[in-house]
């Protein structure tokens, strides 16, 4: 890490920028002063900005470049925390506080920051009130920021290496940057544009040693990046000189794959992102590319098991649909759907998905616990909605729960129709046995880890497996076991995961459906009848029953979700767009009643939408689809 005098003048613009955005509207000569105490530093990709438990003396100003805070286990590993982009503020609170840093910062690419120490801000302190009140106001704002979500920082440098043949970068290129250009400036960079600028055929491609040609190549790449919200970089398809520069610029790497070649590894895979600083590794993202024909991609796994990356996309390149979808990932405003769990009445999920299509929101990662698990797979699978909607009538439609066990030894359900009707019901949707990870769209779900006692989040593994365990209610339905462990329903931690959601790559806006619509229940009785008068009062029509008591699987289902409903309120405040549909006069177990229930999540989704202003649509549209 060193200090450089000379800088260019893009870099002071971007200095005045970040300062105003940071510090809202202040004079000139206030402004003048602040940048006299400020000292410029570079930072290069693997070097370390400042540790954690060292004394807290200076605040940092990131003018360019990315960075990774780590925090450090118990067991003495770390683990990244999150990512902080142009703009960021890096370690304001020890200016206050005095205390030790409480994470380590490292840079993944090379980075430009600025930094006022500990002297030079007690002198701003003390002769400017208008930078102390300004300072001070943004340190507020940070606490109070700790209860609301904050978006996730957008990549700006994002690099596109084809990693097997038949990939056509360039096109793929540019088609992204057509989506991309509703979302902001974008530029699309390859080798040749930076030999035209600089006025040196070859240049860009020369050997990555060459440190005035990484110099200067870095500088043109900076001051495109300054005036766009998006750089595409074009790679190589070699671990060429260019797209060693490439790894080492990027804020994000898309790595583009034909699905329908086998998924060795690559090249630039081996010989240039596996050799990188632990530390300086930009997120690597693996697209895989699929004709638009397909029904649904198959054997991920495949391609994930060989190749540490961070998250993984389905493309189908012809469709303008799923470029758009890459588009909203890319500037963090893809739209997460949250499907929570509540037996039968999780057939209003699907009511609720045919009205936010029918406004044309789009959805682009799918996650949910128990029967919203099994819904937002549905979500996810991106078939056809009139497919979907008759694949869960026919296949619920069996009552899956029927199986009861006549000793009930550790479940009154059996759950092998459970397990038959999610089976058979994912081979007719796709037409195979799907992972989580072969569904078209990003996807997740929740269960309890009983073994452990701690929430389970599933993104990859074999999808019915997966929807068995999240749908393993504790005492109605066997436990699943995995690794080992015992997992069951996970409604028993977090029926309604929405902060699961708010934490995935590239969600910028979450929609929330939610199934408690439980009335308090006030019970006349001072003590509980026995089970004789509780069998002849089940046989009464149900207006003249004497004992307004649920039944043992309603009260096992819902007992089990008592600690997430306490959470609820939370994770309404957590959502963008939030549904509640009524279904108090529907039971749990109610199978049968599919079309019923299914209506009324559509004509709930209708009302609410309909109450959203046009404004309010019109902004939660243009983040949910491309214009």
């Amino acid at each position: 890490m060193h200090s450089q005098s000379i800088r260019q003048p893009y870099q002071y613009e971007l200095l005045d920028l970040h300062l105003r955005t940071f510090l809202g509207e202040i004079d000139a000569s206030v402004l003048e002063t602040l940048r006299e105490h400020l000292q410029w530093v570079e930072i290069a990709g693997g070097e370390t900005l400042i540790t954690q438990g060292e004394p807290g003396d200076s605040m940092y100003l990131s003018i360019s470049g990315r960075l990774r805070a780590f925090v450090r286990n118990d067991d003495g590993s770390q683990r990244p925390v999150r990512d902080m982009g142009r703009g960021e503020i890096i370690g304001e609170m020890s200016l206050y506080t005095g205390e030790p840093r409480l994470a380590t910062v490292v840079a993944i690419r090379d980075s430009v920051l600025v930094r006022l120490d500990m002297t030079a801000f007690r002198e701003l302190l003390a002769s400017s009130a208008q930078v102390s009140i300004a300072l001070t106001r943004q340190i507020i704002k940070r606490l109070q920021g700790d209860q609301v979500r904050s978006e996730m920082e957008k990549p700006v440098a994002i690099g596109l290496f084809p990693i097997t043949s038949n990939v056509d970068v360039r096109e793929f290129g540019e088609r992204l940057a057509a989506q991309l250009a509703t979302k902001g400036r974008v530029k699309v960079v390859d080798p040749g544009m930076i030999d035209d600028s600089l006025r040196e055929a070859g240049f860009a491609r020369s050997d990555a040693g060459n440190a005035d040609a990484n110099r200067r190549v870095a500088l043109w790449l900076d001051e495109i990046e300054a005036s766009h919200d998006f750089v595409l970089l074009l790679g190589d398809d070699t671990p060429s000189g260019w797209t060693l520069r490439c790894s080492r610029h990027c804020d994000e790497l898309l790595l583009l794959a034909d699905a329908c070649v086998p998924p060795a590894l690559h090249p630039i895979e081996t010989e240039i992102l596996m050799r990188r600083h632990p530390h300086a590794q930009a997120a690597e993202v693996l697209v895989l590319l699929h004709p638009a024909e397909r029904r649904s991609p198959r054997d991920t796994r495949l391609w994930l098991d060989r190749r540490p990356v961070a998250d993984h996309i389905h493309i189908r390149p012809a469709l303008d649909g799923d470029m758009a979808r890459l588009a909203r990932m890319q500037s963090r405003t893809a739209v997460g759907l949250v499907l929570a769990g509540g037996g039968a009445r999780g057939f209003a999920h699907l009511g609720i998905y045919r009205a936010l299509r029918e406004r044309g929101i789009e959805i682009d990662y799918a996650g949910g616990t128990s029967i919203g698990a099994v819904m937002a797979a549905y979500v996810a699978s991106d078939q056809p909605l009139l497919a979907v909607i008759a694949n869960a009538r026919k296949w619920f439609g069996l009552n899956p729960t029927g199986d009861f066990n006549v000793l009930p030894l550790l479940s009154l359900i059996k759950g092998r129709r459970l397990r038959g009707v999610l089976a058979h019901g994912l081979q007719d949707l796709v037409g195979f046995d799907p992972d989580v990870e072969d569904l078209w769209k990003n996807y997740f779900c929740i269960s309890t880890n009983y073994s452990k006692a701690s929430e389970h989040l599933s993104r990859r593994g074999n999808l019915a497996k997966c929807l068995m365990s999240s749908l393993a209610i504790p005492g109605a339905l066997p436990p699943v076991i995995h690794d080992g462990d015992l997992l069951c329903d996970g409604g028993t931690f977090n029926n309604f995961p929405v902060d699961v959601m708010q934490q995935m790559r590239g969600v910028g806006r979450v929609i929330g459906v939610d199934l408690d619509y439980r009335k308090p229940r006030r019970i006349e009785l001072d003590e509980l009848p026995g089970n004789w008068a509780l069998l002849r009062d089940r046989f009464r029509r149900r207006d003249r029953r004497r004992y307004r008591l649920p039944s043992l699987s309603a009260y096992l289902m819902n007992v089990t979700i008592l600690y997430s409903t306490s959470q609820r309120r939370r994770a309404r405040q957590l959502t963008d767009l939030y549904f509640n549909p009524p279904m108090d006069r529907v039971g749990m177990l109610e199978w049968k009643k599919f079309d019923l229930i299914v209506g009324q999540g559509h004509d709930h989704g209708i009302d609410v939408l309909g109450k959203l202003s046009e404004s309010e649509l019109r902004r939660f549209s243009a983040a949910a689809a491309s214009s």
